[in-house]
């Protein structure tokens, strides 16, 4: 291969997925407390197995939370309805294990220090109109297709659990085609052929039809594009009932598909004080704004906190050699037009509100809903204008 040839592969996983059933959990913990208190500290943790839900963590708040029927409501909206799915919004056991967060902690926080330490990353480019990673931006909308086709009867026979996996061949450094795509959903015993070891190859088309190919551009798709749907053959037991999930276990997924580095904080479940979430939607926005502003066409952000200190203690910019100006440049611009305290963070994207269960699933990043606030462009002509 030529230098800038090669392949690069994105996953996801819908929200019926056990470890996004579990930030979901998490989040939706989150956002009823910030509903009824915007100050309140969260700190939240789900696990789940068969029969069983249970959520801990660090709470610290005026409101009340019925956190066994807001698990259950949550379990029925994603989808768990049936008792044969081992796992069921009516049937699960739900234990709450939930304390207060450390005062040792609070006495940082309270006066605008930063949750924690840790170093936090953003990233935009140019491959999507969300400037974002193509093959994460595909494989998070099959997902979503997954779901759409189940909740609206259009393939009843899809369960709950689900992924997606897409490779796309680039070629001097540019996406260029679609290689394989990779679907695999939970599904009922009735589409399995006579064998019974995997689907017809009837369900395997619709799959393809109804779910890959209106979400794949047909200008990536070439007679050579390979579309795997549940290679193991059959996906009958899924869910809690096949796999446990745990809250953040899908960082990669909720970030760029493994196109940029990680801190290593997970995000779900946790109040924008926490800067391993919070500080890295402030990254993505810095990113995102100096690739719209023109100033790179790929951006890196990475940010580092020391936990009970408001700055960062450090700041770095990478353009991958794409940058019109110097990196040096674009860190003193970013430190001029963005206030990166956890207070300064909070006010500038809203955090403070009841936001965090549409994150739980389909990415943290480029989103289009009002409520992503970090998805904004709005200091994209201050940063070009000054540059």
């Amino acid at each position: 291969m030529a230098r800038g040839d090669f392949l690069f592969t994105s996953e996801s996983v819908t929200e019926g997925h056990p470890d996004k059933l579990c930030d979901r959990i998490s989040d939706g913990v989150l956002d009823e407390v910030l509903a009824q208190d915007k100050n309140g500290r969260v700190a939240c943790e789900t696990f789940v197995t068969v029969g069983l839900a249970i959520v801990g963590g660090e709470i610290t708040t005026k409101a009340f939370v019925d956190i066994p029927q807001l698990v259950r409501n949550i379990v029925e909206d994603v989808g768990y309805t049936d008792s044969s799915y081992g796992f069921a919004y009516d049937s699960c056991a739900v234990l709450n294990a939930v304390h207060s967060q450390s005062p040792d902690i609070a006495q940082g926080v309270d006066t605008g220090g930063a949750g924690d330490q840790g170093l936090m990353t953003g990233y935009a480019c140019r491959e999507t109109k969300e400037l974002m990673p193509i093959p994460i931006m595909l494989a998070h909308k099959l997902c979503r297709r997954l779901a759409d086709v189940r909740k609206k009867g259009i393939l009843p026979y899809l369960g709950p659990d689900g992924k997606s996996q897409v490779t796309i061949e680039y070629e001097r450094g540019k996406p260029k085609r679609v290689d394989c795509v990779v679907l695999s959903s939970q599904h009922s015993a009735d589409i399995l052929d006579r064998t019974g070891k995997k689907i017809t190859k009837k369900s395997r088309n619709e799959i393809i039809e109804n779910v890959a190919l209106p979400i794949i551009p047909k200008k990536m798709i070439d007679r050579k594009t390979r579309f795997l749907v549940n290679p193991t053959g059959k996906f009958v037991i899924g869910g809690p009932q096949s796999d446990t999930g745990m809250t953040g276990r899908k960082i990669i997924v909720d970030t760029y598909g493994g196109m940029a580095s990680h801190g290593g904080g997970a995000f779900s479940g946790k109040d924008p004080t926490k800067v391993d979430r919070s500080a890295c939607y402030m990254a993505r926005y810095v990113a995102k704004n100096v690739v719209a502003s023109g100033l790179a066409d790929k951006c890196t952000v990475q940010l580092a906190y020391a936990i009970g200190v408001p700055e960062p203690v450090s700041l770095m910019v990478f353009t991958d050699t794409t940058g019109k100006v110097s990196e040096e440049r674009i860190v003193e611009l970013i430190r001029k037009h963005f206030d990166l305290t956890p207070r300064g963070i909070i006010k500038a994207l809203n955090l403070r509100q009841p936001i965090y269960s549409k994150t739980a699933a389909y990415g943290h990043f480029g989103r289009t809903e009002k409520s992503f606030t970090w998805e904004k462009t709005d200091k994209a002509k201050i940063l070009a204008k000054d540059a």
